[in-house]
């Protein structure tokens, strides 16, 4: 147990957590920029071919770090099962 009373493992979960919400509101974040730009070409309105695949490839590079982090932990949990 920690000072605060919470066991590490608890507080760790927590953090897990906290960085699983963070990773998926990034990726998220990401996807709906990338949606609201292609809108945006799909509408006629000036857009750069430069930009359009900056922001696919930070929706892509979101979304596999939260895909990385969920086998990460799914890999420590079955370790941990074992």
């Amino acid at each position: 147990m920690s000072p605060s009373g919470i066991s590490r493992d608890y507080a760790r979960g927590m953090a897990d957590d906290d960085e699983f919400a963070a990773l998926k509101a990034d990726a998220r974040y990401a996807r709906e920029k990338l949606d609201l730009y292609r809108a945006k070409a799909y509408g006629g309105r000036a857009t750069s071919a430069e930009r359009m695949r900056q922001l696919e490839r930070h929706a892509n590079e979101t979304l596999e770090r939260l895909r990385f982090a969920q086998r990460q932990a799914a890999a420590a949990k079955a370790a941990d099962g074992s």
